[in-house]
């Protein structure tokens, strides 16, 4: 009888945490005569995926085992490495695939074709004869998982973000992590905006989303601008103005989410759009910082906390929920469901379904998360709520 053949991938921006989910997915699927397919750089690799070519197998292809998974959890990032594809829009098609018929989209105004590759997706599938597949990632991966379940692929995802804006979960792989590094570098930083007596102005991602934002401000005691709620610049600068001549040490600190903007001001982007419609965003702090120099004089100083917040190994939140929903994914392989995500829902484990790509990123709740009088997270009132203070 044939084994059974799984496939994983991680897609977007890499998290701390990654590893462990494929650790356990391959330590459980050598325990039930299962075999686990590593698919290289996210849905690049089922796009561009050539089974005729052993360098392409080579470069797309890793087949996981306990002796090549055994201290991958012990580090961040993925081994599996990732990529932005989106397969339903490839604006270039693979050498292999160059002159082959795929379904068009013509682009307006400008605007550059894409082609949609999902029938070549689930070519490549079958042709490495993987039954079921794991997919790891944020909402732009995770809206291509559930493309694929509807056209029959059974996929189980698992979310991942520091930016934890996924719907359906109160918790993504990642976000603790994240809220730890930020926390403990405006600690640090603490001391030279103080030595300066400046005001210290911190960016950290978010792009339609405050979550980052405002934990770390929740846990550092400062004020935050997230992208949910639009500032009185005048207003935010008069509360630092007095926080900063009340502080003994003449002083104060403000988080801001990339996306994070006021009122008047809206966020400059640049580059070219990545595979899900993305640009860069110019650094809100800086544009901040010069608002503040202009109209008060007062010095700043800027920290763009953003790709430290990923980066290194996780923490205890991270690795127990990454090898929590590890396990619940496999699970669910093992009872051939489809469609649906690991996730935590009231503080406790639960499979959910995929969410509607259509629906966004999961934004904070304003009313309960973020104090508009004082620009601050709103500390009262969470008796009865989950560990993270907000339900999916």
């Amino acid at each position: 009888m044939a084994r059974k053949r799984i496939g994983i991938l991680t897609g977007g921006g890499d998290v701390p945490g990654l590893n462990s989910v494929i650790k356990t997915v391959t330590y459980r699927s050598s325990e039930n005569d299962t075999d686990v397919i590593g698919l290289r750089r996210g849905w690049e690799a089922l796009t561009h995926l050539n089974m005729d070519d052993p360098g392409s197998r080579r470069r797309y292809i890793m087949p996981l085992d306990r002796e090549n998974t055994r201290i991958i959890d012990r580090r961040g990032g993925t081994v599996l490495h990732s990529s932005r594809t989106n397969p339903a829009k490839m604006t270039k098609l693979p050498e292999h695939l160059a002159g082959k018929d795929f379904p068009l989209s013509q682009g307006k105004g400008g605007a550059t074709n894409t082609w949609d590759l999902s029938k070549q997706v689930v070519a490549n599938l079958s042709a490495l004869d993987i039954e079921h597949l794991i997919a790891i990632g944020g909402d732009d991966t995770l809206s291509y998982a559930a493309k694929l379940n509807e056209l029959g692929i059974k996929i189980i995802a698992v979310p991942k973000t520091m930016d934890n804006d996924v719907h359906n979960t109160e918790y993504c792989i990642g976000f603790s992590t994240a809220i730890t590094r930020a926390s403990d570098a405006i600690q640090r930083q603490r001391t030279t905006v103080a030595s300066h007596e400046r005001i210290g102005i911190f960016r950290v991602f978010g792009r339609d989303a405050g979550f980052t934002a405002l934990y770390t401000a929740y846990t550092t005691s400062v004020r935050c601008v997230v992208p949910e709620y639009k500032v009185n610049l005048d207003k935010l600068i008069r509360l630092l103005l007095e926080e900063k001549r009340a502080n003994p040490s003449n002083y104060a600190l403000l988080v801001l989410s990339e996306g994070a903007e006021w009122e008047g001001y809206q966020v400059r982007e640049y580059g070219e759009a990545d595979a899900y419609g993305h640009r860069k965003k110019a650094s809100v702090a800086e544009a901040l910082a010069e608002e503040i120099k202009r109209r008060t004089g007062e010095d700043t100083m800027t920290s763009d906390l953003t790709y430290d917040l990923r980066s290194g190994d996780p923490d205890f939140v991270d690795k127990l929920v990454a090898l929590t929903f590890g396990n619940m994914a496999y699970d669910a392989v093992l009872d051939g469901k489809s469609g649906l995500m690991s996730a935590l829902v009231n503080g406790c484990y639960e499979l959910v379904p995929i969410p509607d790509h259509n629906l966004g990123p999961r934004k904070l709740d304003i009313a309960t998360m973020y104090n508009i009088e004082r620009y601050r997270p709103m500390y009262a009132s969470k008796r009865g709520l989950p560990v993270f203070l907000q339900r999916a």
